[in-house]
């Protein structure tokens, strides 16, 4: 085994050479040194400013700035790093051919994670104002045109960011330049190719202008009735009852019939019809319909009405009506009166339940005379 003696360990002042770089070592260490110094200053100045506009946030002068405030906060500390080393790079020629190279990419990447910060940000606080300043229904028309608005304004920036840092790389942007010049055909080719994802695009802002639906509305899609849980760009996505979350394509509410039950508001009329035998005594059951309903707590005392909509020659069909405070209530109110009208027609009015009769007195007629 062979130890190495002092002599065999390089002069630390030839370092810089053994690795490569024609640069004395007291170069390197004050280049380190007013770097770490520049970073420190930046993200001491970053800590008090933030310090300062939470601290206008809690007195009331800055509105709903907390969601801004941790959605910016990382990425304008690294932007804060940035402008530090960019300031000393302007004044320390060993480090600006190296940095000017990095920062082509590297600042359209900080930028957009800042934009992106924001504006989720800005939608998250405008979101919590609207919970205490708007109605239910005028909340859930404003939030689906944030949520709409905030995918758009984040794909777009996206978009843009990632050309930006391929712009930066000089061998990347020869490749678009060659690309831009011969994309005649091709641009041609991507759009059919791309046509149903434009469609859906399109009447995702579409939507965001006219409302045909919101968040939170309760809507029936090719027989499925669910509760609209998301409304993004190119999909819609619809909550079940049954926790199955139905996809549906944008485009499918400009193009097809749909049901919304809460466009007009949360307040719904319940119906449960019941088909019921003619020698009913209709006013009876009318009575203890009304009576249930009245003392049910989950009836909002709008209507409640008992009428003989069809009659058949076999049955009567009888619609019990009622109103409730939402949806779900008056899902809960229907599941309730019917099953209350049924065991109440079993152990007052059987004779109502409609039973198949078969008349067989003339057949016994003809078999008595036989």
């Amino acid at each position: 085994m062979t130890l190495l003696s002092l002599n065999d360990i390089p002069n630390p002042r030839d370092w810089p050479s053994t690795l490569g770089l024609d640069v004395p070592l007291d170069d390197l260490l004050i280049t380190a040194a007013i770097l770490g110094i520049a970073v420190a200053v930046a993200v001491l100045l970053h800590t008090l400013a933030f310090g300062l506009l939470r601290r206008a946030n809690a007195h009331g002068h800055l509105g709903y700035g907390e969601p801004v405030f941790d959605a910016v906060r990382g990425p304008s500390r690294w932007l804060a790093v940035a402008i530090a080393i960019s300031a000393v790079a302007e004044r320390w020629p060993l480090i600006q051919p190296g940095w000017e190279a990095i920062s082509d990419f590297l600042a359209p990447l900080i930028l957009g994670w800042l934009a992106l910060g924001f504006v989720r940000g800005a939608s998250s606080a405008h979101e919590r104002r609207m919970e205490l300043l708007l109605e239910p229904m005028q909340m859930r028309s404003r939030k689906t045109r944030i949520e709409i608005f905030r995918r758009t304004a984040s794909s777009l920036i996206i978009v843009i960011t990632i050309a930006l840092v391929l712009l930066g790389i000089p061998g990347v942007r020869q490749v678009g330049v060659t690309l831009m010049a011969s994309a005649g055909l091709a641009a041609l080719a991507i759009g059919a190719a791309a046509q149903p994802a434009l469609k859906s695009l399109i009447a995702g802002i579409q939507m965001a202008l006219t409302e045909p639906i919101r968040i939170g509305d309760m809507v029936k899609v090719d027989g499925t009735v669910g509760r609209i849980e998301q409304i993004r760009m190119t999909f819609v996505m619809i909550r079940v009852w049954d926790e199955r979350v139905l996809v549906v394509p944008t485009g499918k509410f400009f193009e097809e019939s749909f049901e919304n039950w809460s466009r007009a508001g949360d307040r719904l009329t319940g119906v449960v019809m019941l088909n019921l035998d003619p020698i009913a005594d209709v006013e009876a059951i009318r009575q203890a319909f009304l009576a249930y309903v009245q003392q049910h707590d989950l009836w909002d005392e709008r209507e409640a009405k008992a009428l003989v909509v069809d009659a058949y020659p076999e049955s009567i069909a009888l619609r019990l009506s009622m109103t409730a405070g939402d949806i779900g209530e008056a899902w809960d109110l229907r599941c309730a009166v019917r099953e209350y009208m049924l065991q109440w027609l079993r152990e007052n009015q059987p004779e109502a339940l409609i039973r198949h009769r078969l008349e067989v007195e003339a057949a016994n007629e003809r078999g008595t005379e036989a």
